[in-house]
């Protein structure tokens, strides 16, 4: 009887393993596994087995320290491509989010890509206004990117409130998009906030020390007193907010938020 024979092992590309990586940053923790959406649609574009996609994801879990840190753990099986691109990219998602853009474009010439829904940037920054319209819709990937990956991170709950409702959601930077243009795409500048608790953020009238408490300022306290909302964000002062599961804030994004937003814009028109 003649013998099946085996299959023959591929290696991982070096472009496979980017879209894998940049697939991880935008999946919770708990979804990685075969029948995910989102895997098998990898899995087909790159001719790969669902499970196969779902492994690599579960292997660079075990190089995530935010991952291994809580007693959770991947694969342990990492290969040299695994921790290659790890260590490349893991502090530098922007130039992942840019290699995987002409990555999937080379993978999927004819297909249109739709324009990603953005709801933090209904328009352009400032400092963008006169690019071109292509610049602007990358731009808007870029922040899709951002948000799949904060709310992957918190699980898709507010972190100050707990409010999961979607639509309601906002992938708040700590330090803002016009003011740090290396950190815009890392995670670690990101918190997982409702549409209230960003804008009061955003102002300046609640913050996150670097010990990941929050402080509400004086203008929030006195609201307190005279309304529901100002009741309902005063009573966050000295609560610690819920950790994400991956990308923990970076101590010197709050301090600097501490610093130079925190009860500076106080005087401007409250407007929340």
């Amino acid at each position: 009887m003649a013998t099946k024979p085996k299959a023959i092992r591929r290696d991982w590309t070096g472009d496979e393993l980017k879209l894998a990586f940049h697939l991880y940053c935008q999946m919770p923790f708990g979804r990685m596994h075969k029948t995910a959406p989102e895997i098998v649609e990898l899995a087909n574009l790159i001719g790969r087995t669902p499970s196969a996609v779902a492994m690599k994801l579960v292997n660079f879990a075990s190089l995530d320290p935010s991952i291994t840190s809580t007693g959770r753990s991947g694969l342990g099986n990492t290969s040299k491509g695994d921790r290659e691109v790890w260590q490349t990219f893991s502090t530098d998602l922007g130039r992942l989010d840019d290699d995987c853009e002409l990555i999937l474009d080379h993978l999927k010439p004819n297909q249109q890509h739709s324009e990603p829904e953005m709801r933090e940037l209904a328009e352009p920054p400032a400092s963008f206004i006169g690019e071109t319209q292509q610049a602007v819709v990358h731009i808007r990937k870029r922040q899709d990117f951002f948000r799949r990956s904060i709310l992957a991170s918190y699980d898709g709950k507010c972190c100050m409130s707990g409010v999961t409702t979607p639509e309601l959601l906002i992938a708040s930077h700590i330090v803002p998009w016009s003011s740090d243009v290396k950190n815009r795409l890392n995670p670690r500048n990101g918190l997982c906030l409702s549409a209230i608790h960003d804008k009061a953020f955003d102002r300046g009238l609640i913050t996150v020390t670097p010990d990941f408490s929050i402080r509400v300022s004086e203008k929030i306290k006195e609201e307190g007193q005279r309304t529901k909302l100002g009741k309902m964000l005063s009573g966050l002062e000295g609560e610690k907010i819920v950790a994400p599961k991956r990308f923990l804030p970076a101590p010197e994004f709050l301090k600097w938020h501490n610093d130079v937003c925190f009860e500076k814009k106080t005087n401007e028109p409250y407007d929340i």
